[in-house]
């Protein structure tokens, strides 16, 4: 392989200076866009988990990604099935109580979380199914 293929090869993934290598702040935003994505679920269903998967599936080769990816989806799915459990719940009215605290919590969670990784700090949450190991 010549090097003007590595080159382009790697310019998916080239930092500022086109270099092929990502900064460690990158990856920290990527992190924090990785939790942030999450609010794709406000636009369309079921995109508080198409979000993080799409950024997880993309960044996974760098490990702060790779892991703040894995928790924000794992979170997001704890969240829609706690949302499922709440729209049943309706039936007895106890859901339409359970339902705003869910969705508060997702919202606040998702933003510490969002600000955690930008500074670099592995944030896990409190509540969460962790499926995705």
């Amino acid at each position: 392989m010549s090097d003007e293929e590595n080159s382009s090869s790697q310019s998916s993934e080239a930092g500022p200076g086109g270099t092929g290598v990502v900064t460690e702040k990158e990856a920290h935003q990527w992190g924090m866009f990785a939790h942030l994505s999450a609010f794709a679920g406000f636009v369309f269903p079921f995109g508080n988990i198409i979000g993080p998967l799409i950024i997880w599936q993309m960044k996974k080769d760098l490990p702060f990604v790779d892991e703040q990816g894995k928790e924000a989806l794992n979170f997001q799915i704890t969240v829609s099935i706690s949302v499922f459990v709440c729209m049943i719940l309706t039936l007895v009215l106890i859901g339409l109580l359970l339902l705003p605290l869910v969705v508060i919590g997702s919202f606040v969670f998702t933003i510490i979380a969002a600000l955690k990784a930008n500074n670099g700090e592995n944030y896990r949450y409190p509540i969460a199914i962790r499926l995705i190991k």
